[in-house]
C-alpha cells in the first residue's frame, strides 16, 4: 500500500535580502535636530549672500585696484563742445527777472529743449545769475555743462569723458551715479555683511577639523592692523 502520511510543510522564510528593506522601513524617521537646521539655514544663507554680492565683489575689487594705481592708468581726457540758440518762444521762460541768484530747475519746456538738442538729462538744478543759467551735468566717468545767455539765448556746452576706467572708479564711489545707484549699493552692502557674517560662523563649526583656520584669520586681521600702525602716519 502506499503511503499516505501527510507530510508537514514548512511555510517559506524570508530572505535577508526582504528583511532589510522591512526592517528599514518599520525604524521611525528621525526629527533634524535643531543645529543641523541652522547649519542648513547659515548654508542657504551664506550662498544666497554670494550669489548676490558676487558680481559686485568682482567690480568694486577690480575697481579697488584701477582706483589704487590710479596714477598709471589714468586716461586720456575727451572734450567735446557744442552750441546752439535757445528758440524765441522759450526766451522769456528764461529772461532777466531782477531776481537773485538762485537753484532752480530750468522750466520744463527748456528742459526738453536743451536735452534734445545736448542728448543730456537736463533735469538737475541750473545756477541762475543775473546773466545766464549754469546747468552742471556730473556723470560717472565724466563731466559737462550747458550754459545759456538769459537775454540771447544763445547757448553753449562742453562734456569730458575720462574713459571706462574712470567711469567704473567713479561707480566704485558712487560719484554722481543716481539714487537707483546708491539703492544697489546699499543691498550690496547688507548681502557683503550677511555673507562675512555667516562664513564667520561656518568657519567656527568647521575650525575643529580645520587647525590652521583662525591663524588664518588673525593674519587677515593682523596684517592690515600691522601696516596702519606701523606705516600709515
Amino acid at each position: 500500500m502506499p503511503d499516505t502520511t501527510p507530510i508537514a510543510r514548512l511555510a517559506p522564510q524570508p530572505s535577508s535580502r526582504d528583511a532589510a528593506p522591512r526592517k528599514a522601513a518599520a525604524a521611525p524617521a528621525r526629527k533634524p535636530t535643531r543645529k543641523a537646521f541652522w547649519l542648513k539655514q547659515l548654508h542657504t544663507w551664506h550662498w544666497m549672500s554670494s550669489a548676490v554680492s558676487l558680481i559686485g565683489l568682482l567690480l568694486f575689487a577690480i575697481t579697488g585696484f584701477t582706483l589704487n594705481h590710479a596714477a598709471e592708468i589714468e586716461g586720456q581726457p575727451v572734450v567735446i563742445e557744442g552750441s546752439g540758440q535757445l528758440p524765441a518762444p522759450l526766451l522769456p521762460l528764461i529772461a532777466p527777472d531782477g531776481r537773485p541768484d538762485a537753484k532752480r530747475p530750468l522750466p520744463p519746456a527748456v528742459a526738453g529743449w536743451v536735452a534734445k538738442t545736448f542728448k543730456v538729462k537736463s533735469g538737475g538744478e541750473a545756477e541762475w545769475s543775473a546773466d545766464e543759467v549754469y546747468l552742471a551735468l556730473p556723470r560717472p566717468g565724466g563731466d559737462g555743462w550747458v550754459a545759456i545767455d538769459r537775454e540771447t539765448g544763445a547757448t553753449t556746452t562742453e562734456t569730458t569723458d575720462r574713459g571706462w576706467i574712470s567711469y567704473l572708479n567713479d561707480l566704485h564711489k558712487g560719484r554722481n551715479a543716481g539714487a537707483e545707484w546708491k539703492l544697489f549699493i546699499d543691498v550690496f552692502v547688507v548681502a557683503c555683511v550677511v555673507f562675512a557674517l555667516t562664513g564667520l560662523v561656518l568657519l567656527q563649526i568647521h575650525a575643529a577639523k580645520r587647525r590652521s583656520t583662525w591663524p588664518i584669520v588673525g593674519l587677515g586681521l593682523a596684517i592690515p592692523a600691522l601696516i596702519a600702525i606701523v606705516f600709515i602716519h
